[in-house]
């Protein structure tokens, strides 16, 4: 039996040593203290902690907060969670107020985690990528305690305006980031065309370009014609794809017309316009307008579940990316061989050159300057202050846009189910509206040279 024990032991030693290594390389620190840390520095593991939180705020949502609501015993716990719920009329509602403030107590904790790691990264720049398990712990306490806080004033009242604006300051950020994506891809295809060493190579660079606007509108116009078919039952769906059509159609005329953008450009804002017409349709608490509103079944709510989880999760990596959060080169790899250092472009100037469009005659006689001073920014070594706490900003913000996207932007009504989990009319507003937003601003970057030809809008 010793043998047994002893044998036991080391199988239980062995296990724990393993999982503890495991543990430590998913969320321990892998890089030296002397090195200077990026702007998204401990990206991989915050972006995981936000997965924790949407799955947290699904299992607040439509487990706990149905369950709480529905136990006999009156308690401290189940005061707390019906705090502000028990005057609605309906059940539907109680718990759809129920489950709100279940979203909000997992979103406000990671909202307060990543404004606490902000200010720690800016006191101390490497405080992202320290002490990560310690980190998951205070973030589950921190998730745990909030279970027995009433819902008001702190959730319902105050925490709803807080997230509100984050998500509306995020959204806008969104847009700013798809105009900037537009012109870049736009850019840096042209560029590789003047680089290409053949001709044969860049008529295919050329030749990308072209076949991308094409399918990048045909795509588009495709799309909005099937929306007018399934979608037009309803005046309001039909406001927003007649307005959809109208306004890509209209910025592409307006970028046609001038020198300030390129095809690829406005085919890039079209489509993603698009595909927010068919969000924003798709949102319709109206059964009548929204062919995509499905019964609430196991099929339903797993693939509800799942395209909402996948396209949260996307939306906080994808715009937490290193580009987006400060828009220079990671510093933390460039610096850990001090012998590296920017590389100047083996062409000529006038190679070299970006040009803004293939389509118009786009005068680039800045782009030499531009050029120059890109290549100057890159040879910087380190930052002037630290720039990690940025992340830690940008995700506090995407925790107030998951708290919106779940609860419909903090609006009680009826529909919406697991399902159909961000199904709401003020959701359906919100989305229409950032598309116009991304418009208004890109129409700006068209018309605003032409209105004011002696400011320098570069």
């Amino acid at each position: 039996s010793s043998l047994i024990t002893c044998i036991a032991g080391s199988a239980v030693w062995c296990f724990c040593t393993a999982t503890a290594s495991l543990f430590n390389s998913c969320c321990g620190n892998d890089k030296s203290s002397s090195i200077p840390p990026s702007s998204t520095s401990g990206r991989k593991r915050s972006v995981l902690l936000l997965v924790f939180t949407i799955a947290l705020a699904f299992a607040f949502q439509y487990g706990v907060a149905p369950f709480v609501l529905g136990v006999s015993v009156s308690n401290y716990v189940t005061d707390s969670w019906a705090d502000g719920c028990t005057g609605f009329d309906e059940q539907i509602l109680q718990e759809k107020c129920a489950g709100n403030n279940g979203v909000f107590r997992a979103t406000s904790s990671a909202f307060l985690f990543f404004l606490l790691a902000g200010i720690a990264a800016y006191c101390k720049p490497t405080a992202n990528r320290e002490a990560w398990p310690a980190k998951y712990v205070l973030f589950f306490f921190l998730t745990l305690g909030t279970c027995f806080i009433p819902n008001e004033p702190l959730f319902a009242d105050i925490y709803l305006h807080i997230a509100r604006i984050g998500a509306v300051l995020f959204v806008i950020m969104q847009q700013v980031i798809i105009l900037d994506l537009a012109f870049n891809w736009n850019d840096s295809w042209v560029e590789k065309s003047n680089k290409a060493e053949t001709e044969q190579m860049k008529q295919r660079w050329l030749g990308a370009i072209l076949a991308s606007c094409v399918i990048l509108f045909v795509g588009s116009i495709v799309i909005l014609i099937l929306l007018y078919v399934y979608f037009g039952g309803c005046s309001l769906n039909l406001v927003f794809i007649t307005f959809t059509l109208i306004l890509g159609l209209g910025t592409t005329g307006l970028q046609l017309s001038g020198e300030e953008a390129s095809l690829l450009s406005s085919a890039c804002i079209m489509a993603y316009g698009t595909y927010l017409c068919l969000i924003a349709v798709s949102k319709n608490p109206n059964e009548e307008c929204n062919p995509w509103i499905g019964e609430e079944d196991i099929l339903g709510i797993i693939l509800g579940i799942a395209f909402t989880c996948l396209s949260l999760a996307w939306t906080s990596f994808s715009f937490t990316a290193e580009t987006k959060v400060n828009g220079n080169s990671d510093l933390e790899e460039s610096l850990v061989d001090n012998n590296t250092t920017a590389k100047p472009s083996k062409g000529t100037p006038e190679e070299d050159r970006k040009v803004s469009g293939i389509v118009t005659n786009a005068n680039n006689n800045d782009d030499v300057e531009q050029g120059d001073r890109g290549v100057s920014e890159r040879e910087e070594s380190t930052p002037s202050k630290p720039v990690s706490w940025k992340l830690n900003l940008v995700l506090a913000m995407i925790s107030c846009f998951i708290a919106m996207t779940l609860t419909g932007w903090g609006s009680i009504e009826a529909g919406g189910n697991a399902a159909n989990p961000d199904v709401s009319r003020v959701t359906m507003w919100m989305i229409i509206t950032s598309q116009w937003i991304m418009f208004v601003l890109y129409g700006w970057t068209l018309a605003a040279p032409r209105l004011f030809p002696d400011r320098e809008f570069s």
